[in-house]
């Protein structure tokens, strides 16, 4: 049987790597990997597949610094042109980039099955591009593979009992990628503090709203008080603060330059307290049994607020301020449950394929 699957961005070679070592283990599976170069990054060199243990594409598009439609547009036009030359049964997407949504639309107009790696995710909030690609792509997908019960819901109710697909929870290919890369971690080169909390901020609702920067980095200098605060700077936040004239000589944040995946888990095993608006991160706080107090207005993760995991703060500072104290000084209990399933998503995800 013959596979091909389509990542655009670094953590979806993280989720990919863990279905491909699935795929090793049968003598009657082939894989093509496709990366359509979505999200350009100059440090996923050979030494990034190296020593990640992520098999390297077979073809790279190198699409991306487009606008959503161009960009779209020319990986349906690419991803078609693949798909036709080497034929698969059936083409894999992750998540909910534009080239998961172009790699499922160029699979099922050339009638080949599409399966969804993270389907049933919603966050209700329409004017996010990664919501609409999400629906569009679960929509279209043969098999659509679901984290946890609340995706599982979330189909339910937009009545995919009544849509010809197959839907399985196969658990978390995250808690299996944590997992696998626990003892891989390496810390940054960066001084860290003995203790610490790590936090993140690049999502454009907080980027690109002037009102709540300020809000959030008045927050986390507050923060910065009480416990050292480390934060890895993406380049896009940084332009952004620099825009504000925000004072770096004078912050006490601990500023470090953007790491990588294995730099990440070490500071996720060694911090006290998770702060974040990305999405991946609030989940991987939950892997490594940390709290998260999380700088948005919703989630799709809601089982994590809802079970006491993770707390929405949005941008106001003085609810940030209040959240951080609260998760910072629960006692640790309850990560034993397992809400991402048990680290075999891989093996359930090469198992229904083969048997569908």
């Amino acid at each position: 049987m013959k596979f091909v699957t389509i990542i655009g961005a670094r953590p979806q070679f993280i989720k990919a790597a863990v279905v491909s070592r699935a795929f090793t283990q049968s003598q009657h599976v082939e894989e093509i990997i496709v990366h359509t170069g979505q999200h350009f990054d100059s440090n996923m060199s050979d030494v990034f597949f190296e020593e990640m243990c992520i098999p390297k594409p077979h073809y790279n598009l190198n699409i991306n610094g487009l606008g959503h439609g161009a960009m779209t547009g020319q990986m349906l036009e690419k991803i078609e042109k693949v798909l036709l030359e080497e034929k698969p049964d059936w083409v894999l997407v992750y998540g909910d980039t534009n080239s998961t949504l172009a790699g499922a639309l160029a699979a099922k107009k050339l009638h080949i099955k599409v399966a969804h790696v993270e389907a049933g995710l919603r966050s209700f909030n329409m004017t996010m591009p990664e919501e609409i690609n999400r629906i569009l792509t679960d929509r279209i997908s043969d098999v659509l593979f679901c984290p946890t019960d609340k995706a599982i819901e979330n189909l339910k109710l937009e009545r995919y009992d009544n849509i010809d697909c197959h839907v399985v929870k196969n658990g978390d290919v995250m808690q299996d990628a944590a997992l696998f890369y626990l003892n891989r971690a390496r810390m940054p080169q960066d001084i860290i503090p003995s203790k610490f909390v790590l936090c993140t901020v690049h999502r454009a609702e907080n980027t690109d709203d002037e009102v709540r920067l300020k809000n959030i980095f008045y927050a986390l200098e507050t923060i910065s008080e009480q416990c050292p605060v480390v934060l890895p700077l993406h380049p896009r936040t940084k332009g952004k603060l620099l825009a504000i004239n925000y004072d770096f000589a004078k912050s006490k944040i601990c500023f470090i330059d953007p790491v990588g995946y294995l730099e990440m888990v070490w500071l996720l095993k060694n911090c006290e307290l998770v702060m974040t608006d990305s999405g991946g991160l609030q989940k991987e706080a939950y892997f490594f049994e940390k709290y998260c107090v999380t700088m948005r207005d919703e989630t799709e993760w809601v089982e994590l607020v809802e079970k006491g995991f993770n707390v929405l703060a949005g941008s106001e500072p003085t609810r940030i301020i209040s959240s951080v104290n609260v998760m910072i000084s629960k006692n640790k209990e309850g990560f034993e449950n397992r809400l991402y399933g048990n680290g075999d998503a891989g093996e359930k995800i090469l198992d229904t394929l083969l048997s569908v």
